[in-house]
Order: C-alpha cells, then structure tokens, then sequence
C-alpha cells in the first residue's frame, strides 16, 4: 500500500490504472462507484478528492478527467493523447465556436496517432444525428484545410462555426446536414474556412454535464 492511502484509497488508485491500461482512457465516477458498491457519487468523489489532495491523481469538472500523476502510477506506455477542449460548435444552425481551452480530456491515443494539434469540441443542435453525432457529443477534430466530397467537417462561417458535410460543384460550396429536417445551404468560399475533419467522438451515457 502506498503511503499516506487508506485501503479504500489504494484499491481505488489502483482500478484507475488498471483501466486506463486496458481502456486506453479513465473509468467515469460512476464506474468506480459500481466496481466498488459506493452508492453515491459523492462517496466516490471524496475518495478522489483524498487522491488528489495527496498527489497521486488530478481531476477537472469533466467526465473522464481523472489523470495519473504519481510517477509510481502512471501507465507504462502511451494509451492516452490529452487534448484540449476549446468550446462548442453547431450540429444545427451555426454558432460560435469558442476558441477558450475549457479542459484536458484523454482519448485513446491510437485516435490521433501522428496528428498535430487534435483537439475536442462540443456538440450543440441535431442536425448531424443521421451520422450518429448527437448533442453534447465530444467530437474529435483533426486540423486539415482540404477535404473530399462529402467529408464530415469543422467549418467556420464568417464569425461562426458548424459540424456539417461538405459539398463542392462548379466553384459553389454547401453544407448539408444528416437529419432531413434541416436543408442544405450554400455558403459563400471567401467567407467559409475549413477548420478541420471529424474522427472521433466521445458520449456521456450516464447524463453527466460537460
């Protein structure tokens, strides 16, 4: 047992580590309150608070975000790509993406392999709910300014930004959305920048906030 931990406390950061090298990513609070009978989540996150308070893990206001910090327990290899992310961005109509880095969440480093400067935005609006992207989604975003017909883009519109396919004929660009309810639109080139592809993506099922 490390020093200074309960056994609660050890068996806990002991799991965390455990998953993460088997996951790729950290279990969610309420996984640690299942795998140990712990009805409440705050029974979990006094147990995480302790931890963290002692130095062997950091946390922010985000599921997932657990973080190894203890040299003794941080995984043997690199499972794990930290990315940051930097706001939200439409699956609807067209709002401002934020560029305020809101956190560090792990994703499976295998996501982002080779890839300079991934990082996460979150989903708002369900327009895009036919390529299974929902609202409140974290989608993970490679930067690249070129795509192919019909990719599934980050696309900044003048002063604002939207998740959508992209379409390309005779000089015009569109972008079309996956749930019929919403009609394509045309945007105007000079006006519109790529931001980046979509390729990957992260969902809360437990109802956790963001």
């Amino acid at each position: 047992m490390a020093k200074g931990l309960t056994k609660r406390q050890q068996e806990i950061l002991d799991f965390v580590l455990e998953y993460v090298e088997g996951e790729g990513y950290p279990p969610s609070i309420r996984e640690i309150g299942t795998r140990f009978e712990i009805g409440s989540l705050r029974g979990v996150t006094v147990h995480l608070d302790a931890l963290e308070r002692k130095g062997y893990i950091s946390r922010s206001n985000t599921p997932r975000s657990i973080k190894l910090t203890h040299p003794k327990y941080t995984p043997g290899n690199s499972k794990v790509a930290m990315l940051p992310l930097v706001g939200s961005i439409a699956a609807g109509a067209p709002v401002l993406a934020e560029e305020d880095k809101e956190a560090m969440i792990p994703v499976p480093s295998d996501m982002v392999r080779n890839v300079d400067g991934a990082f996460l935005l979150r989903v708002k609006g369900d327009s895009m709910v036919g390529d299974g992207i929902m609202p409140r989604d974290l989608v993970v975003i490679r930067p690249q300014k070129t795509f192919h017909q019909s990719d599934v883009m980050a696309v900044r519109v003048g002063d604002e930004a939207t998740i959508k396919r992209i379409h390309k004929s005779s000089g015009k660009v569109s972008l079309v959305s996956s749930n019929p309810a919403y009609e394509p639109f045309e945007v105007d080139p000079r006006e519109t920048e790529v931001i980046g592809k979509v390729v990957g993506l992260f969902r809360d099922y437990e109802g956790m906030s963001f």
